[in-house]
């Protein structure tokens, strides 16, 4: 299995977490994933190789920036 972490600007409350962690499920190939606000920080536990693009994109649509 992979892991990917991202440093996520935006997220404010278990809220934003919850709005994440729900979109990324969604995306075929992910196992498990685990926002926190506090930590700035998205963890994706995958099944199969996705490219990080995706999930970047994703969280950009919601309205959060990945921090590279």
């Amino acid at each position: 299995m992979k892991e990917i972490i991202l440093n996520v600007d935006g997220m404010m409350c278990s809220g934003c977490e919850n709005r994440v962690q729900n979109a990324l499920k969604t995306i075929k190939g992910v196992k498990e994933v685990k926002a926190s606000h506090e930590e700035k920080k998205v963890q994706i536990i995958l099944k199969q190789d996705v490219d990080e693009q995706i999930f970047k994109d994703k969280i950009a649509d919601l309205g959060y920036e990945v921090i590279e």
